[in-house]
């Protein structure tokens, strides 16, 4: 969320760097509702003025022995005015803080302008290529061959989309997970196992709801009102909600393991199937708390992080600075890492950093505090660590062997317990 002091110093040109994000978006609503709001409250404040002024001096008059009864009837339009002022603030309120929370967050100045992914920067990238002398299989091909995923059964639990990780599969994933979760610790995460529903205000506060309610799974009954993590960004940012830290405590470094809950799993088709999109995915997440001077720094500690773990298990990939229209909503700044998938003949995203300033930090009211200043909002900073189904879509078919087998990583032995993955009778 934008503060409105920001927005009101120029609001032409914010709304101009807002429109790099959203093209329709537009400032007026929120203009208007304000100069609305601060003239109901300008006016209330008047009419509780002289109702004040006007009931001291029937007081006055009575001492005095004085005729009151002009006085009478203005106090009561007065509270009359009062009440109907009173009564008119709230849904006001109510107007200008849902235009406010669906606004975008700004885009860093630095970031290229455009609204077509396809414009996003290459920063860099890490080995070659994979060459095969061989006809090479997709993950799911790979997955029939050695019974790694149970997609048939896992729409016959849930539906399509909801799959079921078999013995290898589910152990590689296992392996993946606790590889990734050492070495964030290692490079000083906290690591954190979070609960997996939180409340709407802690949705809110992450900047999921309002805008992607129709993409979030939910509980809500007599008894709970409850939204499933899309990200474990969502908690991990809430542990602090409506709290004051002090400065020498910054920056924080979090991580965790959750699974991942969405209701878009992306269109039907070759791009798409298998572990590409699901409703549930596993991710071990990166997040932190900094003051703003901190927060340009612990976004390249947690880039290293991440790609430290791609370089670990030998992958070719390359760092994207994406540009202003494929920034999501609250990023200001966001980079992000794609793996080569030879099965698809694509690269695709297996990690997204960004650094979203102080835009989670006013909703969710996280603010720090150094010596006897004022206190101010942190900067929030999130980072996947990573997703694990898309990194296993390019483990397997980037280390798949002539003979059928799939080679490991050296790092992933000690995890997994063999060197390689073989077909099981």
């Amino acid at each position: 969320m934008l503060g409105i002091k920001e927005i009101l110093k120029d609001p032409k040109a914010l709304e101009t760097k807002l429109k790099h994000k959203d093209p329709t978006f537009s400032l007026k609503p929120i203009l208007a509702v304000y100069e609305e709001m601060a003239k109901v409250k300008s006016d209330l404040d008047n009419a509780r003025a002289r109702l004040k002024a006007s009931s001291k001096q029937i007081g006055e008059k009575k001492q005095k022995g004085e005729d009151t009864s002009e006085l009478f009837s203005l106090v009561k339009t007065l509270k009359e005015d009062v009440r109907q002022l009173q009564e008119a603030y709230p849904p006001l309120e109510a107007q200008y803080e849902s235009l406010m929370s669906e606004t975008p967050n700004i885009p860093d100045d630095d970031i290229k302008v455009s609204l077509d992914p396809k414009d996003n920067v290459e920063i860099s990238t890490f080995s070659k290529k994979p060459t095969f002398d061989f006809a090479i299989k997709n993950h799911l091909e790979l997955s029939e061959q050695h019974n790694l995923f149970d997609f048939k059964r896992g729409a016959k639990l849930s539906g399509s989309n909801w799959p079921v990780y078999v013995d290898q599969g589910a152990r590689l994933e296992w392996a993946l997970l606790n590889f990734m979760i050492d070495t964030h610790n290692k490079n000083g995460f906290t690591f954190h196992l979070l609960p997996h529903l939180v409340h709407p205000e802690i949705m809110h506060g992450s900047g999921q709801l309002p805008k992607f309610e129709n993409q979030l799974f939910k509980i809500k009954d007599e008894d709970y009102n409850l939204y499933l993590l899309p990200t474990s960004e969502v908690a991990l940012n809430g542990l602090h909600y409506d709290e004051i830290l002090d400065e020498s405590e910054l920056p924080k470094l979090y991580s965790s393991y959750t699974p991942c809950f969405r209701r878009e799993a992306g269109a039907a088709g070759k791009t798409e199937r298998g572990l590409i999109r699901m409703h549930q995915f596993n991710k071990v997440e990166m997040f932190a708390f900094t003051t703003p001077e901190q927060s340009n720094e612990i976004f390249e500690k947690m880039q290293a992080s991440a790609e430290e773990i791609l370089q670990k298990l030998e992958m070719h990939y390359r760092n994207m600075l994406l540009v202003t229209g494929d920034m999501s909503f609250g990023a200001a700044r966001t980079l992000d890492i794609e793996a080569w998938l030879p099965g698809q003949d694509r690269y695709m995203e297996v990690s997204s950093i960004s650094n979203c300033r102080s835009f989670q930090a006013r909703r969710s009211k996280i603010r720090y505090k150094k010596s006897n200043e004022k206190p101010t909002f942190v900067h929030t900073l999130n980072g996947s660590g990573l997703a694990t189904s898309r990194l296993m879509v390019a483990l397997l078919e980037n280390n798949q062997q002539k003979d059928g087998s799939i080679v490991l990583p050296k790092i992933l032995h000690p995890y997994f317990g063999k060197d390689r993955i073989r077909k099981t009778s």
